[in-house]
């Protein structure tokens, strides 16, 4: 990584959110749009606005997104990390755990930064752009107003002064962030009701919760989980009725 610059953090940035983002909006909106639409949370489509607007906030929190990468790998903040170069130093199976780790390390930072920027006195400043995608596409999973670009990205600092991690787990916990991400913001429910229904799989969090979440504003704060939605109290009740009505379900 030393020899990486700024604009490769950025271009690796771009590179990913267009990949993922834009296969899953030419699969779902262009390609194969009337054969998902059993699946579509909310009938109707965002308009090009809504795209135009997506993607122009979700490019400019990835410059925000790069400097927080150029800050923990080429600014002397580094030398006070837990990030280790050397695989020999944790087995390759502690390296999967730090991935892990960092993914639940994420959701519950996640959770109460959410609920914080819905503060009333903080939700215009921070969380309305985000929320001017009421019927999101996978175009929304970065469309952040600045402020909020920098509580989102604030997670990776969190990460790397917590927990010993590698440069390749970094990456492999922000590809799925990305692609879950993506899929929350999708607006078509693609998770199973075998999958659901089953223990462990109650408790992800689907497209249809995060959806619901833009739609009404309340409720529904989660990320990958809905452990602390469940524990405060603060899933939709309307959620289990929605999700039970799309027809793959």
């Amino acid at each position: 990584m030393e020899e990486r610059s700024y604009p490769f953090f950025l271009f690796l940035m771009a590179l990913r959110y267009f990949v993922f983002a834009g296969i899953a909006f030419s699969l779902f909106y262009i390609l194969f749009k009337r054969n998902f639409i059993k699946i579509k949370i909310q009938k109707l489509f965002p308009k090009r606005k809504d795209y135009r607007r997506e993607i122009g906030f979700s490019f400019l929190t990835m410059v925000i997104f790069s400097l927080y990468a150029a800050l923990i790998f080429k600014s002397p903040l580094s030398e006070f990390t837990k990030i280790y170069r050397d695989f020999s130093e944790h087995s390759i199976w502690y390296v999967i755990f730090s991935v892990i780790l960092a993914i639940l390390i994420h959701d519950t930072y996640f959770y109460w930064t959410h609920r914080m920027m819905h503060h009333p006195k903080l939700f215009k400043y921070f969380h309305l752009v985000h929320h001017k995608s009421t019927n999101p596409s996978p175009w929304a999973s970065y469309s952040f107003h600045p402020l909020e670009a920098l509580v989102e990205g604030g997670v990776i600092l969190v990460v790397v002064m917590l927990i010993p991690i590698h440069p390749v787990a970094i990456a492999l916990f922000m590809i799925f962030m990305l692609s879950y991400n993506v899929y929350g913001h999708l607006g078509f429910e693609i998770f199973p009701r075998w999958l659901l229904k089953t223990k462990l799989g109650s408790w992800f969090n689907t497209s249809t919760n995060h959806n619901m979440h833009h739609h009404y504003f309340k409720g529904n704060y989660g990320l990958y989980f809905r452990f602390w939605d469940q524990l405060m109290g603060t899933t939709h009740p309307k959620y289990q009725e929605t999700l039970n009505q799309l027809k793959n379900l």
